[in-house]
């Protein structure tokens, strides 16, 4: 009678995942991070990738047992991308997790594993990586880029400490006093695009050194806009310092306003990232699936924000 009880239990929890977004579209956004005709989206073209997979390893399979046949899956397969989207949101403990969709934590922690890879694969995170396999169009937007002035900001995230003391010294932050990873992100100036993402640096690089090591993903010409962490860098427009025991005048002040507000939409853009916990508090997971999990996150970003339209 327990074990029924358990049962249904589970699978009225299960259900109500789904149920509650079908019957509550508005509250998809706070639950998951995107619209719900954007989830829709997702979730056919991740389940059709899902198959495709699927039918190549068929296809190299010595089969065994028949076609078919074997343990059913305990969630579907919008429930497995669900659940995948909800820890990337909330960052909740698997064990949790596994509670809320009726499985165990280890085939909670299976199914994310599973399928923040496929969404990594079908959402490309940056403007540059969606047209590189191209390299046609891949030089016409480096091209039409330098037209702009593209503004590029970076933010560090507290991880779990390092096992060697290698590894603790290199990912040590004086100004966060822990162990951090460092992302850079460039953007469009108007905000609706991310144009270019790297993730998962050693927290004490500093800025400018990031930005000169990945430099070369850019028209040589290509113009951007910094903080004072970019002072000095060639093309990289900068907020006006103020001199050695000086102070600036008013005009200057007011230049400096002027720039900080155009440059906030890279502010912006990264508090988007940051919506997701699991790019916003200490990160949990394997640290070499940081650089992974950031920029599926940014290619959900660029989903909700438009600028990322998947096929029907």
């Amino acid at each position: 009678m327990v074990k029924e009880h358990k049962k249904h239990f589970l699978h009225r929890n299960m259900s109500d995942i789904l149920n509650h977004i079908e019957e509550n579209h508005k509250e998809t956004q706070r639950l998951i991070g995107r619209e719900y005709e954007q989830l829709q989206q997702l979730l056919q073209n991740a389940e059709r990738v899902h198959h495709e997979k699927q039918a190549l390893l068929e296809s190299k399979k010595v089969r065994i047992i028949a076609r078919g046949g074997g343990r059913k899956p305990k969630l579907s397969i919008p429930e497995q991308i669900i659940l995948t989207l909800v820890y990337l949101r909330h960052m909740t403990t698997f064990q949790l997790l596994g509670i809320q969709f009726g499985v165990s934590e280890s085939t909670a922690n299976d199914t994310f594993n599973y399928w923040f890879p496929r969404l990594r694969e079908l959402l490309p995170s940056s403007l540059l990586e969606q047209v590189k396999k191209n390299a046609a169009d891949h030089a016409i937007v480096k091209e039409i880029l330098t037209e702009y002035e593209l503004i590029v900001d970076t933010y560090e995230q507290v991880r779990e400490r390092p096992g060697t003391r290698d590894e603790q010294e290199k990912y040590f932050s004086g100004k966060k006093s822990n162990h951090t990873f460092k992302s850079q992100i460039i953007i469009l100036p108007d905000g609706r695009d991310i144009v270019d993402v790297v993730a998962g640096e050693p927290g004490p690089k500093s800025d400018i050194t990031l930005f000169r090591e990945y430099r070369s993903e850019f028209d040589p010409q290509q113009r951007f806009k910094g903080d004072k962490a970019y002072v000095g860098e060639y093309l990289i427009t900068t907020p006006i310092k103020k001199p050695r025991k000086g102070e600036l005048t008013n005009e200057q002040k007011e230049q400096n306003k002027a720039f900080c507000a155009r440059r906030i939409f890279v502010e912006h853009r990264i508090r988007t990232v940051k919506i997701f916990r699991v790019a916003q508090e200490r990160f949990r997971l394997n640290p070499q699936k940081y650089e992974q999990v950031i920029l599926t996150i940014c290619g959900i970003v660029r989903l909700r924000i438009g600028a990322l339209i998947l096929p029907l």
